[in-house]
């Protein structure tokens, strides 16, 4: 069996009608009103995707971030970051994840557990990485302490006299054991031949009164409070310490990118006179905020435009904010930059527009095709309606001929009747859509003459004597028989 769309969805307009059944012909102007709320309809969709999809792009994103160890100054960076973001109601939002330091971050961030880490610049970082932000440069400082009872030559002044000497190290990472084995190598002093003992932060003031080393390593920021306490402490239990000069810093730069040639200001820890009395060369790493290769370039771009715009507010009452800053964007950073944080760091980061005006245009233009395909469509359904009220219409002009023709009152009625059914599938053609208004105006004009026509051979038969009528009407049947 052939099926067509036509039987399935069109409706056939003639034949007789149940007038117990059918309902009063509608209004000519509930076609009009049923196209304005089928455009409105229409419109109010449109206006709904845009704003849902407005309302999904621009929805609070959380981003997931390592940092470690507990009560560290990058732990409270970060605890203030996610603080100012949540305050301002930031399109990006944090969630600290909390690590044994900075390694145990960079494998997070490698694992895909997280989606930022601060990781430290000499350490293996993952290749998954990418920089966002420099959150604090750090400085290595080397002092040597003089044991009570020793002659003044003794003390140590040189990293070159090293050997044969006990080094105690600040903290119990050993990314700071590696710095100090870095330093050794350059200027030719055998690690094998040096003692190396590292102390937790909280005991180095012991370590240093109980004198368990000559010379001390610490590894932070330049006016790092861990470091200062250390000096101080040395201060105490030794006099005056010495400060130990890193001149072959630029060579140590050269051979080890992830490390530059950097200073420690003269003055920085205090005391009279100045500690360190003149400016002392030393090497600098960073402490870096990077990001999940796959995290979305947006969300990166706009992470580190709230950065900066947020540690402007913190400075005040969190010193340590004001050490961030841009990446390292050229091509041959060591840590290759987010394409996110580099759109921000140039200037070029996109607005809601740049990135999504081309799915709104080609939005718009298939939602236009779907209603030019949708409207011919409905059309095509609506041909048979149209066909055969064209068809309807030619026989209400062939009854304007016959109606002027008629012999009776009674076929003059017949027809009426017929002009009536008529009119009602033609009313509800047009409430259906199948015919315009300018089709049911020309109906219109059509059913005038006919009503016109009728009408005149009515008072033209009214007129006759019955006789007339009567021999008429046989005469008629005659012809047709």
């Amino acid at each position: 069996m052939k099926l067509s769309l036509k039987r399935l969805f069109g409706r056939p307009m003639t034949g007789g009608l149940d007038l117990a059944e059918t309902p009063p012909p509608p209004s000519p102007r509930s076609a009009a009103r049923k196209t304005a709320l089928v455009s409105l309809a229409f419109l109010l969709a449109i206006v709904g995707v845009v704003a849902g999809g407005y309302y999904f792009a621009m929805r609070p994103v959380t981003l997931r971030i390592a940092v470690g160890p507990a009560n560290s100054d990058d732990v409270k960076v970060v605890q203030a970051l996610t603080q100012g973001f949540a305050q301002h109601k930031s399109y990006v939002r944090l969630r600290p994840i909390q690590t044994d330091g900075a390694t145990a971050s960079a494998n997070a961030l490698a694992e895909g557990k997280v989606d930022l880490a601060i990781v430290r610049g000499d350490l293996d970082v993952p290749k998954n990485a990418q920089a966002v932000a420099t959150l604090r440069k750090n400085v290595v400082v080397l002092w040597s302490v003089p044991a009570k009872g020793k002659k003044k030559g003794a003390k140590i002044t040189k990293v070159a006299q090293l050997a044969g000497h006990r080094i105690g190290v600040v903290g119990r990472t050993q990314a700071n054991v590696n710095l100090l084995k870095v330093i050794l190598h350059q200027y030719g002093v055998d690690p094998a031949k040096v003692e190396i003992v590292q102390f937790p932060v909280n005991e180095v003031a012991e370590a240093i009164k109980a004198q368990k080393a000559d010379v001390y390593l610490a590894a932070g920021p330049v006016n790092s409070k861990i470091t200062a306490d250390a000096i101080s402490a040395s201060v105490r239990e030794g006099g005056t310490p010495t400060f130990l000069a890193i001149d072959s810093a630029d060579a140590i730069a050269q051979n080890h990118p992830v490390y530059e040639a950097g200073e420690i200001p003269a003055g920085t820890y205090g005391g009279s006179p100045d500690r360190p009395e003149d400016e002392v060369k030393t090497i600098s790493f960073a402490h870096h905020i990077v990001a999940r290769k796959g995290v979305s370039e947006a969300d990166i771009a706009a992470f580190t435009r709230q950065l900066f715009a947020v540690r402007q507010q913190l400075v005040t009452e969190f010193p340590l904010a004001a050490k961030i800053e841009t990446p390292d964007t050229d091509k041959d950073a060591v840590i290759p930059v987010h394409p996110g944080a580099a759109a921000f760091v140039d200037g070029e980061e996109k607005t809601f527009l740049d990135k999504y005006s081309d799915y709104i245009w080609w939005s718009l233009m298939a939602l236009s095709a779907m209603g030019s395909v949708g409207a011919w469509f409905a059309g095509y359904l609506k041909k048979d309606e149209r066909d055969n009220n064209n068809h309807q219409r030619e026989r209400l002009l062939d009854m304007i001929a016959a109606a002027r023709k008629c012999e009776t009152t009674e076929e003059l009625d017949q027809m009426q009747t017929e002009a009536d059914e008529i009119l009602r599938d033609t009313l509800r053609c047009f409430d259906h859509g199948a015919i315009e208004e300018a089709a049911l105006t020309a109906f219109n004009i059509a059913l005038d003459q006919f009503h016109a026509a009728v009408a005149d051979r009515k008072a033209v038969l009214f007129s006759l004597p019955p006789n007339l009528q009567r021999a008429s009407a046989q005469f008629r049947a005659a012809g047709n028989a």
